[in-house]
């Protein structure tokens, strides 16, 4: 039966099991809106107020479910407002796929009305991009993308379609297995290959690894996002546990192992916890799994680790001794790898090297002790929220000072239950995330820690929250200021606070008002810890202006290039 390439777009997606996109509709793209429309009781759409957000939401689906987030925008304006979340994606591997339309094919090249070539603009941010100029090469588009999209390290695909496409007709033939839907021209693509590959284990890395692994006295695991993205949790436990090995995490990884766990240290590198940069230091062995040696972790690669082997488990080749010299590495998908190792490495007890950890965790700067009367502790609110909301409960953060409290002392103990921007460091991320995380979790619960620096940024969208009800706690930890970029001035510029001091409003708690959302405001722990408690027993959307000193500090930092072991332990150091 012949169908229009708008309608083979929504067959296609729901062939792929996609039930939710997001996005916002324009000109080019109103084919697909109107079979969206006579489909919704098929896929949900979820108008968000910018598209930026749409692409968040996706992102956050994403994450939490470990299924491809979708995502749509219309061309010109439409599609260059991805394109940060196209990069948030692209940064943290994150699988999507965002589809956008663009002007008819005789008007492509001409400088039309909200034409873009955004295949061109976003080639340096896609796993890979495609501009369909065919509706017979539709519908194996769509499936090659979700292909690509999750296989291997996964990673964002972009797909623009020219409106004529959209409403040009083709015979469709729906697939009984869309999971293996490559075509053989895509295969014959070597760029294509390579994106959809997973390599082979060898035995020979697996045997080399062990053998490094049994004979060290100092480990520690270094744990990256590839665990989630793998879904390896539990092997990362087994093998920790087993092998009696202390885990460190990178910001991507820090609910991937319990953090109530003796061996979990918790995060590395520039604001990771004393006992995670000594670990590092003075170990004789570093496994880095599923984690890619980034600048902010390392600080000075010359002495980074100078005294310990390197052993690296990543499924992308293109990691290997990219940042940082490795003695050994495996390639391959971690959770594979993982299985594969277990066997071969000896159950052992680090007993006086775990000891020296468990000293070192002890180590917190003495700021997150004190109790002003006038505002909240940093570490008071992380850790109030877990009391109060539980370990099943999704957490999202903005980018800043309060996503590295968040990642400093909020004790996850579930996979999948933090979701921040690591790569691209994208502030506006949070929100939009938050939103997806929601609608791919109808049942949990998400509580949004936001900066109001960062909050500025997509408070928009509180009009989508309010609209379908979504019941999300913000927590605006509130210094009126952009809290890092301050600290940084403070630290290297002498107290020059350029253009970083916010205290011009908006009054979070009137904002929620004017968009139906109930809000609250705390200045010091106790109110907070009354106000969160009855913000989120009500189940509904809610604000709470959380008031945090302006100079409040992220403990431990590690200047840019300097060695992880000498951190900024208090203000006068």
């Amino acid at each position: 039966m012949k169908i229009t390439g708008a309608q083979i777009v929504i067959e296609c997606l729901v062939e792929q099991g996609v039930k939710t996109v997001f996005g916002y509709p324009g000109g080019a793209i109103l084919n697909i809106y109107d079979e969206l429309y006579k489909h919704q009781d098929r896929i949900t759409h979820v108008l968000t107020a910018h598209e930026q957000a749409a692409c968040h939401a996706a992102d956050g689906y994403s994450r939490s479910t470990g299924k491809v987030g979708v995502c749509m925008a219309t061309s010109g304006p439409g599609a260059t407002n991805l394109v940060t979340g196209i990069a948030t994606a692209y940064m943290d591997s994150i699988p999507l796929v965002a589809i956008t339309c663009n002007v008819p094919k005789i008007l492509l090249g001409k400088d039309s009305f909200q034409e873009i070539d955004i295949t061109g603009v976003t080639m340096p941010i896609t796993k890979h991009n495609f501009m369909v100029m065919d509706v017979k090469d539709l519908a194996q588009t769509i499936r090659d993308a979700f292909v690509i999209a999750k296989s291997g390290r996964p990673g964002p695909v972009l797909i623009d379609i020219p409106k004529d496409v959209t409403a040009a007709q083709y015979e469709f033939e729906p697939l009984a297995n869309p999971d293996t839907a490559v075509s053989e021209e895509a295969l014959k693509r070597a760029n294509l290959r390579r994106a959809i590959t997973v390599p082979e284990v060898l035995d020979d890395q697996i045997k080399k690894a062990a053998e490094l692994i049994n004979t060290c006295e100092r480990p520690i695991i270094y744990a990256g996002g590839g665990v989630k993205i793998s879904k390896a949790e539990s092997e990362l436990f087994d093998f920790a546990t087993k092998a009696d090995i202390p885990v460190s995490e990178s910001l991507m990884a820090r609910d991937c192992f319990p953090a109530t766990n003796p061996l979990c240290t918790w995060m590395v590198g520039m604001h990771g916890t004393y006992a995670s940069n000594l670990g590092i230091t003075h170990s004789d062995l570093v496994i880095a799994i599923g984690a890619r040696f980034s600048d902010r972790v390392l600080g000075d690669p010359k002495t980074f680790a100078k005294d310990a082997k390197i052993l690296h488990i990543d499924i992308d080749p293109a990691e290997i001794n990219k940042m940082i010299q490795t003695d050994e590495w495996v390639i391959g998908d971690v959770k594979e790898v993982l299985l594969k190792l277990l066997p071969l490495v000896k159950e052992r007890k680090h007993t006086e090297w775990v000891n020296q950890i468990q000293e070192w965790k002890k180590i917190v700067p003495e700021c997150y002790h004190k109790k002003p009367v006038d505002s909240i502790n940093p570490k008071f609110i992380c850790e109030c929220i877990n009391e109060v909301a539980g370990p099943d409960t999704f957490i999202t953060t903005e980018v800043g000072q309060h996503q590295m409290w968040t990642a400093q002392f909020y004790p996850f103990t579930k996979p999948r239950t933090f979701n921040t921007s690591g790569g691209l460091g994208t502030m506006g991320y949070g929100t939009g995330a938050a939103m997806g995380i929601q609608f791919g979790n109808p049942k949990g619960r998400v509580v949004h820690i936001a900066g109001d620096g960062s909050f500025r940024m997509n408070c928009n969208e509180l009009a989508t929250i309010s609209h379908y009800g979504l019941p999300i706690v913000i927590v605006v930890v509130n210094n009126n200021a952009l809290g890092n970029v301050r600290m940084w001035q403070k630290i290297f510029y002498e107290n020059r606070f350029s253009q970083t001091t916010l205290d011009f409003g908006p009054d979070w708690c009137k904002l929620a008002d004017a968009y139906g959302i109930d809000s609250f405001r705390a200045k010091n722990a106790e109110e907070f810890k009354d106000v969160f408690t009855k913000a989120f027993n009500l189940n509904k959307p809610v604000i709470i202006d959380a008031i945090v000193d302006n100079d409040e500090m992220v403990l431990p930092m590690v200047p840019g290039g300097k060695p992880i072991d000498q951190p900024i332990m208090s203000w006068g150091d």
